[in-house]
């Protein structure tokens, strides 16, 4: 009898455990499943919270199954303490397993705000974006100019929150004193900038920062930048540059960068150039002139007159020969690439075409009709 109720008692126990075994791996197949989410969301992850308020949180925007199985998963894992407060975004169809391993992972925030400050060569402007998880695109919800307008209270809300990105997007052709005024009236930012960078030292591009990070070590970060990219250009410069040194190339980059916003043409722009100081023409370039009456400090907001394109200055290339002394903003790669590696052109001159480019020219005569021909446009636009 006792041996048969122990027999039994033994098939109870591996039927139980095989179903234990069977409900486990189940468990781990759900777990790894795709997740019924239709469509991305932003996980609001904050600071101080638990993988239970998580899974609610999730089970509540049906981005998982089950909020007790993605518990035991994660705790099954070993990665419930391991939680990172941030926004993140999760993809349709995310398995419980991915948005685990997503969310304490950690790292940046992939959706949610961020602000964003542009400087650009006439204003600096804060905007406040939001990610729109269906699109995966910023929309804006706020824009202001720092220091000059009062802070939207959305923006001084989401600047306090923790999963908040901060950016700075610097634009190509700032001078360097647009970029050392426009960080002061960054309030994320601390301490005094120090002396101003040199013109052209500093390379536009996108740089992450973070509340209180010094004003300091941003223009390093930014100095440093333009250093590689410097370095990089000279050592990849063809037969066909003009100038004998990474001084020069910078100088030479930052006319070009002024002269056209336009990026297929900055090579046929270096052309002109190229060709001229081959020929010991004059560059003759209003860029230069304006720099030597605002230094870079501002812009001129009106037309040149004809007694600044006469005046003497270090910068006035319709007065001297060559290069002036010092770049005249803040060049980008592709200015600096297109300053050492010019197209291969016979054009020595070049106007504006109404269509934000250029018209090119070999001869005078044919410079004189596209002249012509752009004052034409300019006396339309100015009668509409």
């Amino acid at each position: 009898m006792w041996r048969s109720l122990a027999s039994n008692m033994l098939t109870v126990l591996v039927v139980l455990l095989f179903l234990l075994g069977g409900v486990i791996l189940w468990g781990q197949s759900q777990y790894r499943a795709d997740g019924p989410l239709q469509s991305a969301i932003c996980l609001r992850v904050p600071p101080g919270t638990n993988m239970t308020r998580v899974s609610r949180d999730l089970d509540a925007q049906g981005a998982i199954t089950s909020d007790a199985m993605f518990r035991i998963g994660a705790r099954y894992t070993d990665k419930t303490s391991q939680l990172k407060a941030g926004s993140y975004l999760l993809e349709p169809g995310a398995s419980m397993a991915a948005i685990t391993d997503q969310i304490t992972r950690g790292g940046a925030s992939s959706c949610g705000t961020e602000i964003v400050y542009r400087v650009g060569v006439t204003r600096v402007l804060a905007e406040v974006r939001e990610l729109d998880p269906a699109t995966n695109r910023f929309v804006e919800q706020a824009e202001f100019i720092p220091g000059a307008d009062e802070a939207p209270a959305i923006y001084t809300e989401k600047k306090a929150e923790p999963d908040t990105r901060f950016r700075i997007a610097l634009a190509e052709g700032v001078t360097s004193w647009q970029v050392v005024e426009s960080l002061k009236a960054m309030d994320v930012l601390a301490g005094d900038p120090g002396e101003r960078p040199a013109e052209g030292a500093l390379a536009p591009d996108s740089y992450e920062i973070s509340p209180g990070d010094s004003r300091a070590s941003v223009l390093q970060r930014m100095q440093a930048q333009q250093e590689l990219r410097v370095a990089e250009a000279w050592a990849n410069r063809s037969d066909r540059a003009v100038v004998q040194s990474p001084e020069e190339m910078l100088i030479l980059a930052s006319i070009i960068e002024k002269e056209t916003a336009v990026a297929d043409e900055r090579p046929l722009v270096a052309s002109v150039f190229t060709n001229r100081l081959n020929r010991g023409m004059r560059l003759q370039t209003d860029p230069t002139v304006i720099y030597g009456v605002t230094k870079g400090e501002g812009t001129l907001g009106r037309g040149l007159r004809q007694s600044e394109l006469r005046r003497a200055t270090p910068w006035n290339t319709y007065v001297i020969e060559g290069l002036p002394p010092t770049p005249i903003a803040n060049p980008g790669l592709a200015s600096l690439e297109a300053a050492v590696n010019p197209d291969d052109s016979d054009y020595i001159f070049f106007v504006a075409d109404g269509t934000g480019g250029h018209a090119f020219a070999v001869t005078l005569q044919e410079h004189n009709r596209n002249v012509a021909r752009w004052r034409q446009i300019e006396a339309e636009r100015n009668n509409n």
